[in-house]
């Protein structure tokens, strides 16, 4: 007869919302369309929207999951509206051969032809509002073009009338000079090529790509857009008490930077797994401003479910910050339910 102990039950996972997830569309890469070589290393997992993803789902305690394609370069409007039926007519054969597992287990955000933006605009409410799409996800440059050329606007204003977010995701470097000159130096190629992507540039990029929609006055002009950004804030939150104050010398705006960073940006975990540069987002975002992702599969769900169990222990969030974090902020922002 076993004797009992006296350790307490271990406690558990709420439900888990992750949305910075990745697929490859099977069209764009029998079109070549895509550098597949890129992504060799996790292709299989890439192409998989069946039961692989949904076991991976589960070693890693995810509930819902939210699909976005990996970064490419520009798509045609064509292209876009087919890759975006073919991830809608994967999740209803999931559904059909997995009663319960989707949209209940997966969600999608829309892929946009964003050289078109009046193209992209009506993708993004074809996606939303017929095939139940819960946003888009974009890369964070169109060939080097930064969204505060006003030619992209109305992207952001489709995406405020529909009440939807744009998650802006880091893009690959443009094979320019300048690109050449900042990355590549006395060191391999390969240090540079990851030194201009997740090595620093991805995220220096993107960053610098907020505070360019900032200045630009894209939340005066759309004081209700809703955007997201990933990898614990793309490098913000670390010296935002620095840009504040020099960004009052960027020109007359109705909110100040701060402010439309605690009211219209929500930040993911993707990618980023450790309690120091969550404390510092805890201290330049609101706690229901912070959603939990993993960057899967090029990160694991198992490596994300250990880092909600050490926030969960640490004492930076209480329990109902917690949840927010892990599932409830999504639910609030994506309107879906888990």
């Amino acid at each position: 007869m076993s004797k009992p102990t006296n350790e307490p039950e271990p406690k558990l996972l709420p439900p888990i919302i992750t949305l910075e997830e990745h697929y490859i569309s099977s069209s764009l890469l029998a079109r070549k369309a895509i550098d597949d070589l890129t992504f060799n290393y996790v292709l299989p997992k890439l192409s998989n929207i069946d039961e692989e993803r949904i076991r991976d789902m589960d070693a890693g305690s995810v509930t819902l999951q939210v699909l976005s394609h990996v970064a490419i370069e520009t798509l045609t409007p064509e292209l876009a509206r087919e890759t975006n039926e073919e991830l809608h007519a994967a999740l209803q054969q999931l559904s059909q051969t997995h009663p319960g597992s989707s949209p209940r287990r997966l969600a999608a955000f829309a892929n946009l032809p964003m050289a078109d933006p009046p193209a992209a605009a009506a993708e993004l409410t074809r996606t939303t509002t017929d095939l139940g799409f819960v946003g888009a996800l974009i890369n964070n440059h169109l060939s080097g073009r930064f969204y505060d050329d006003s030619f992209f606007w109305p992207v952001f204003e489709r995406a405020q009338e529909l009440d939807v977010p744009i998650y802006i995701h880091p893009m690959f470097p443009t094979p320019s000079q300048e690109t050449k000159e900042r990355y590549e130096g006395n060191y391999s190629d390969v240090a540079g090529y990851f030194l201009g992507m997740a090595g620093w540039g991805w995220h220096a990029d993107t960053g610098l790509h907020m505070l360019r929609l900032w200045a630009s006055g894209v939340w005066d002009r759309f004081p209700r857009l809703k955007v997201v950004i990933g990898h614990m804030g793309e490098l913000i939150p670390f010296q935002l008490d620095r840009i504040v104050p020099m960004s009052e010398r960027w020109g007359e705006h109705k909110r100040g930077l701060r402010e439309v960073w605690r009211e219209n940006i929500w930040v993911t975990t993707s990618g980023m797994f450790s309690l120091a540069p969550m404390a510092c987002l805890l201290h330049a975002s609101p706690a229901d401003h912070i959603m939990f992702s993993v960057d899967y599969p090029f990160s694991s769900n198992e490596t994300g479910k250990k880092f909600l169990e050490e926030l969960r222990d640490s004492e930076l969030v209480n329990e109902e910050e917690f949840e927010g974090i892990a599932f409830k902020n999504a639910e609030r922002l994506l309107k879906v339910k888990v």
